[in-house]
């Protein structure tokens, strides 16, 4: 891809940056959506059905299977070059801040040093009465995670539905956003609230806004740059057209 040589000369000088990535980045893994990952046995139900503290409440030895089933999905799921980019782009600019929506950890396995999760980490867990986060667990009986704790429910470490995101993670997007000089948004949406007022933040306070995804969004319009494509494709062109090397990964 040609790139503007605005583009360039903007990403060669920047200092501060942020990067918003969503379910298109995950997708070039190999990853299916959140929505469009129900096969087989888990066909029959909706979204809201497998993920909401009703639904644990109600029945957590389902919810409990699912999130079982769609981490070992995810096991054999591997980062794509433009996870590696934003790695290579985080060690070119001194202020960088990666923030995702998604919950699989293929940023953290790419060999990116901090992320701020806004919907938290399938391949973590938590209590259910807030006795704290686990990466290891124990099955009860029933086959449901215990917490070695206090013996209750554990429950996966992910926004549900109906849930506010963690208040520090969301706070700490938000004032990196407003102090970014350029902000990337990659691979989402630019729907779901409150991650898509973020670029808007770094817009109002001057920031220069690009982003790249497959299709145009809402956020399109108020963008300085669109790069329509594959962000595993555009990020590494991207990089080397900035600080002339090639991405391996």
């Amino acid at each position: 891809m040609k790139f503007p040589n605005e583009l360039i000369s903007l990403l060669a000088s920047v200092q501060w940056m942020a990067a918003l990535t969503g379910a298109g980045a995950s997708q070039e893994s190999g990853l299916r959506t959140f929505r469009d990952g129900q096969s087989g046995l888990w066909s029959q139900y909706k979204p809201e059905e497998l993920a909401s503290p009703e639904a644990f409440q109600r029945n957590p030895k389902l919810i409990w299977d699912w999130y079982a089933w769609r981490r070992e999905a995810i096991k054999g799921v591997r980062p794509n070059p433009g996870h590696y980019a934003l790695v290579q782009i985080s060690r070119k600019v001194p202020g960088f801040t990666l923030i995702t929506q998604n919950v699989d950890g293929l940023h953290a396995m790419a060999g990116s040093p901090e992320v701020i999760e806004l919907h938290g980490n399938i391949h973590r867990v938590r209590c259910v009465r807030g006795d704290g986060v686990a990466g290891d667990w124990e099955e009860g009986p029933d086959g449901i995670g215990l917490c070695p704790k206090c013996g209750g429910f554990l429950r996966p470490d992910v926004v549900w539905f109906g849930e506010e995101l963690p208040r520090a993670y969301l706070a700490a997007a938000f004032e990196a956003s407003r102090k970014c000089e350029v902000f990337l948004s990659i691979g989402t949406s630019s729907i779901v609230q409150p991650a898509a007022a973020l670029p808007y933040a770094a817009r109002n306070r001057g920031a220069r806004i690009i982003e790249i995804n497959v299709e145009p969004t809402p956020l399109t319009p108020k963008t300085d740059h669109f790069l329509q494509g594959k962000s595993g494709e555009i990020l590494p062109e991207l990089f080397a057209a900035v600080w002339n090397r090639q991405i391996r990964g």
